[in-house]
């Protein structure tokens, strides 16, 4: 089981940033992906971004695209979501959560990943 732990949610203006972080207790595998969720509240969880343990992100939500960058320090086995640009529908508890095999490609659904944090807390007001 990998441990994730996400932080650098907080409280922010529409137009504003914030930069997210996930460390993994695990993160060598070159079939392991992490990947970004959120929720809102009263939503079902959404993804948000992935990327491949080599350094590919293999997904963008629409909603993200151009705003949001996903990134990584191997060597801090960490995982980053910088998020520019942000609007209230942005709001939510976001989540990262470690996986393998196809939950790496294609479409990014939740119940891929075994491994989750415990989130952290987005909000954007207008």
């Amino acid at each position: 089981q990998v441990r994730l732990e996400e932080s650098g949610g907080g409280s922010v203006e529409a137009g504003g940033s914030l930069s997210l972080a996930c460390a993994a207790s695990e993160y060598s595998s070159s079939k392991v992906c992490l990947a970004w969720f959120r929720q809102a509240p009263g939503e079902r969880r959404e993804g948000v971004a992935r990327i491949q343990q080599n350094g590919r992100v293999t997904y963008y939500a629409d909603s993200v695209k151009g705003r949001f960058t996903v990134s990584q320090d191997n060597a801090k086995n960490t995982v980053y979501l910088t998020m520019n640009s942000l609007k209230p529908e942005d709001t939510g508890m976001y989540f990262c959560a470690s996986g393998s095999g196809r939950a790496c490609y294609g479409i990014l659904l939740d119940t891929d990943f075994p491994d989750w944090g415990q989130g952290t807390q987005v909000a954007v007001s207008s």
